[in-house]
């Protein structure tokens, strides 16, 4: 059906464009696979040889999945839970760094026409971080990809600031995709995953308005995956206490629900009715489409085609809006 599906939107847009899909790269892999939580630091590592786990080391298989699914282009995006390289020393993060990068840019150089290349950063050094940034844009990779936190600093943290005002000023996109929970009580039935990863971004997006990001940087464009977690659905709380706790507001000019409409989000929300609602609040041209390629187990496409919005708002969704906010003709 997605194929099909794809035609209809592609009446309203040239591409279908999926914001959210991941690769790995090997020797980065090995180093790091057992200090991440979805081998659960190495108790529980992942079979290097299932078809999920393949697919993210080559592009063939991943364009061949492309045509099955009708996606035109999509983003490539570090499999950060996967491979995270946070545990490293900033030299060896650095490197470990640029081989992703590396190899991103090197999918993309051979297949230009289907990829697009996120970067990843070493930020336990910002000064590497600053020059490895300067390396992705050089290299013609459009997007950063951020984690929601660094070692327990949240992205709001003063730590990154040079960074965002160094994003927005090389109008390079932000993808924020959490690298998973560490703490161990998450670890108890996957829970880093199924919620661990919607309250990352809730801490995420909390610190990037609360801490003024979104005030000392107006239009950064920052894209949240997942759909921003539970953070566009409960915002009830956090206006209250705009008005009842001024001590609150030190950074703010407006109420925290009013912020929404400067991030995107991806549609990787798994449930037809929530992004519904999350259209209905940050508006359709904030939506990206997200697969989570491979690890979802929900096409997109069908997904997207499950929502009672118009085909030209789905078509928005499909690719028109990650292809504008990209700069892609």
């Amino acid at each position: 059906m997605s194929v099909a599906i794809a035609d209809k939107f592609r009446r309203f847009c040239p591409k279908c464009f999926d914001f959210h899909t991941h690769f790995l790269q090997r020797d980065v892999f090995d180093a790091s696979h057992p200090h991440s939580v979805s081998s659960s630091f190495g108790r529980n590592m992942i079979p290097i040889d299932i078809p999920m786990m393949q697919s993210m080391f080559d592009p063939v298989r991943q364009i061949a999945d492309m045509n099955e699914r009708g996606i035109d282009m999509q983003l490539l995006c570090s499999c950060d839970v996967v491979q995270s390289r946070m545990w490293a020393e900033p030299d060896e993060e650095a490197r470990l760094t640029r081989l992703v990068n590396a190899q991103c840019s090197d999918w993309v150089g051979r297949y230009p026409n289907r990829f697009v290349g996120s970067g990843v950063l070493p930020l336990g050094n910002m000064r590497m971080a600053i020059k490895e940034l300067e390396w992705i844009r050089s290299n013609g990779l459009r997007v950063v990809q951020l984690p929601a936190n660094f070692r327990g600093d949240y992205l709001g943290h003063e730590r990154f600031d040079e960074l965002w005002a160094a994003l927005r000023e090389a109008n390079l996109v932000a993808f924020v995709h959490p690298e998973g929970v560490t703490d161990m009580w998450f670890q108890d039935y996957a829970l880093w995953n199924s919620i661990g990863q919607s309250i990352e971004e809730v801490r995420a997006m909390s610190s990037l308005i609360y801490k003024g990001v979104m005030e000392r940087h107006r239009g950064v464009k920052i894209v949240m995956a997942h759909g921003g977690g539970y953070m566009p659905h409960y915002m009830g709380r956090l206006d209250r206490n705009f008005v009842e706790k001024p001590f609150t507001t030190a950074n703010l000019t407006k109420k925290p629900s009013e912020y929404l409409a400067e991030f995107y989000y991806d549609s990787c929300v798994y449930d037809a009715r929530t992004l519904e609602l999350l259209i209905e609040r940050v508006g359709i041209d904030r939506i990206v489409l997200g697969g989570d390629y491979p690890v979802a187990a929900v096409d997109p496409i069908d997904f997207l085609d499950t929502l009672s919005i118009s085909d030209a708002d789905k078509a928005k969704v499909a690719g028109g809006n990650a292809l504008r906010l990209l700069g892609i003709n």
